[in-house]
Formats: C-alpha cells, structure tokens, sequence
C-alpha cells in the first residue's frame, strides 16, 4: 500500500471504525462541471420505471486507475473507462406506498455491446449525499472498479438517501431489496436509452449493511419475477445474522465500543418507525442523548458529526433496561431482528462466495459463517473468502473488492456460471 494509501486510511479511520463506512467504497464526486443536464420524463406509477437521468462523472481509464489507485486498491482488472448518472426511479417505501428513490448507473466506455449488470449495494451511510450517487459521499469505489472491468453497475442510494425522500430506513431489509431491484429496473430502461443495452445476467455484491442485502436481493431475483437472471452472489463483510452474530457481538465486546454506538443509534431509531420500541427515546437513551439521537440521523448530518456527538461506549448510551435487552433481546426488539434476519435462509442455484475480515470489529466474521452454515443446511456449498487476521472492516473492503471482480471475470468466461 502507498504512502497516500496510508494517509487515507488513517484519515478514514479518525474518530471510529463507522466513519470508514461512509468513505471507504468510493471516490471523490464529480466536478460539477462534468455533469450534463437532467433528462426527465413524466412521473410514472410502475415500480422501476425510470423517472430522470443526470450524468455526474466522465473518467478515462487512466482516470479510474488514478482514482482507485489513491486508495490502494488493486487496479490490475481497470481495462475501461466509466460514464457515471444518477437516476430517479419509482419505488415504493417501507408499507408499499408509491415513492421514489435514487442511485448511481455505472456504465463501461468500451467492452461487451451488451454488457452484464452488477448489483452493488453500499454499507452503513448517515448523511444523504454519502449515498453511491450524492455528490458529498465516497462510495463509488466498488461501482467504479466493477463497470472498469467491462460491466454496467446498478447502485442504489436506498429509501431516504441521495434524493430520496423522507428519513432513511435504516436496516429494513425488505424496503432496500424492493429499492435495489427497482434500481436494477431502472437502470436497464436508462442503459437503453443512453445507447448501451445491457442483458439480463446480474451478478450481487455489496459491503457491509449491502452485503446482507446483496443476499437478500440474490433471493428476490431467483424468483424470477422482474426479468432479471441472477448469475453469482458475491457478499462482503455483511451483518447477516443479526441475531446470532452482531447484536451479541455488540454486547461482548467483538463489535468495538464506538462502531456499536453507531450501528445501535442509528438501528434502533430508524426500526422505532416501523416497530415500534419505544413511546419516549428517553426509555431508551441516557440523556443527554435521548434529546438528540433521532435528529442526528435525519440524513443532514455527516458520519463524523454524528460520532462525535455521541458518548464512547453503548454502556454510556443506553438506559439499564435497554442495555439488557440488547444484551438478550426481548419484545419489540427481538421482533425487528427477527424481521431482518433470515436473508441466508434460501438455496441459491448460483455460485457463493461469502468475504469477510478475521479482524473485522463492526461485522465480526461469525456472521459469514453464519450465512455458510444456513446455506449448507439447504445443500449449498458457499466458500468464506477469509481475508486474514489482520483484516478489519476497511482492509476486508479494500481486497476483497478486486477478488470479487475477478471471480465474475471468470464466471463470465465459463459462460455457465454453475462452478464454484
């Protein structure tokens, strides 16, 4: 890794490991001056229907090399470069009420004619212009890398990010898999329209929260339904097993202090407005943060703030009730989790590979394997990618990334995708 690299990681880090989320996939924001005008049509009602069009970023493939290179990722697999827009789409929100969402179409300057389609969905980001296609965030790393490599790449913003409306629902594994199959939609009908069809064949990954729903999402396309033809599943450092793995990891001391803080503020206030857990924030957050943690993560305020205005450890957080009950979850709680568990229990028909860090402290490895052990009990065979035991969040991320590309390469030329 280079001394840039370095600097950047250690900027990244500064503060707590949940910073890191919000810069670690990605690269800086367009010039505004690169950006084209919004090309918009009528307001549709159909789920995935492609609303407007913007073009944000034009880079070269020395461009894509320089800006992933600065991160020391692995840019041996940058062959093209990458014309970046943000779409508009309909979607429908948490209680299936019509709404709309955004995010970021990837597509290769050069490559197949028709090329495949990556769904990439990002990891834990508080502030809405930290969303894939927001012109504050960084995470268009993993977009970048995939669409360089020769594929077009899908990447939602989710429910309340980038331009979306209303507050995001943090967690909500049903409302970011019916955002992120609407996107894979819409960005079919925007490849059309900007003269780069793409197929039907998708390939899933994503990051941390968008590893779990990159499962959850391979689930909901081997149905069949939306016209789309899952090829391969590709998590990375998902919280797969909340229940089993990352609520207790929070409480033994596996998920380190400040990321925990993070995760349950933001957990427990967004699943407050589609389960109910409390009446008061003051039941269950120690003042003086009862006053303040839901208006921290209305998706104005960045990571960093955010972090810095809560307290070190869930100890100092949470009131004693509270403190137990996610030391063993009962009631409310254990019915959120349960609702967001479960994206693992179903038996792909396509190639798994499960990446995920020995040294990971936001989502400690167990809930990887985890997901393989439920994927066995269904007959499926799912390799866990260990990145070692100097892995944490970050490093899992930085190589797992070019991994992933690379085995979709392979994938592709095997044309079948039944390997694993």
């Amino acid at each position: 890794m280079t001394t840039t690299s370095h600097q950047n990681k250690r900027r990244l880090r500064r503060g707590a490991a949940a910073v890191a989320l919000a810069a670690v996939l990605g690269v800086a924001a367009a010039p505004a001056a690169l950006a084209s005008p919004t090309v918009a049509v009528r307001v549709p009602a159909a789920r995935g229907a492609l609303i407007s069009v913007t073009r944000i970023d034009l880079l070269d493939r020395a461009g894509v090399t320089t800006e992933l290179g600065a991160l020391g990722v692995d840019t041996a697999g940058v062959r093209y470069g990458v014309r970046a827009y943000r779409l508009t789409y309909a979607t429908v929100d948490p209680q299936g009420r019509p709404t709309t969402a955004t995010g970021l179409l990837v597509l290769p300057r050069g490559g197949p004619a028709r090329p495949d389609l990556v769904s990439d969905t990002h990891g834990t980001v508080a502030h809405r212009d930290s969303a894939p296609s927001g012109g504050k965030g960084h995470n268009r790393l993993t977009p970048y890398l995939h669409a360089s490599a020769g594929r077009a790449v899908a990447a939602p913003d989710y429910l309340g990010l980038g331009g979306g409306t209303g507050p995001h629902p943090y967690m909500d594994t049903r409302s970011a898999v019916t955002a992120t199959v609407d996107m894979l939609k819409a960005s079919r009908t925007a490849a059309d329209r900007l003269g780069r069809p793409v197929t039907r064949d998708v390939y899933a990954t994503g990051f941390s929260q968008g590893g779990q729903v990159a499962m959850a999402v391979g689930r909901e396309l081997s149905a069949g339904r939306d016209g789309l033809r899952l090829r391969a599943l590709a998590p990375m450092a998902g919280p797969h097993d909340l229940s089993g793995s990352e609520i207790p990891g929070i409480a033994d001391g596996r998920v380190a202090p400040r990321t925990a803080v993070f995760y349950l503020s933001y957990f427990l206030t967004a699943q407050n407005r589609l389960h109910p857990l409390y009446e008061d924030p003051a039941e269950v957050f120690r003042p003086p943060y009862a006053r303040m943690v839901e208006d921290l993560f209305d998706g104005t305020h960045p990571e960093e703030e955010i972090v810095a205005a809560l307290p070190a450890t869930p100890g100092e957080l949470l009131t004693p009730a509270w403190a137990e009950n996610v030391r063993a979850p009962r009631g409310a709680l254990r019915t959120a989790l349960r609702a967001n568990d479960g994206a693992c229990d179903w038996k792909p028909d396509v190639p798994v590979r499960l990446y995920a860090g020995g040294a990971d402290t936001d989502v400690p490895i167990a809930n990887s394997r985890a997901c393989a052990a439920d994927l066995a009990r269904r007959g499926v065979r799912a390799k866990v990618v260990d990145q070692g035991p100097d892995a944490d969040h970050f490093t899992t991320a930085l190589r797992s990334a070019p991994q992933v590309v690379r085995w979709f390469d392979a994938l592709r030329r095997d044309g079948s995708g039944a390997t694993r």
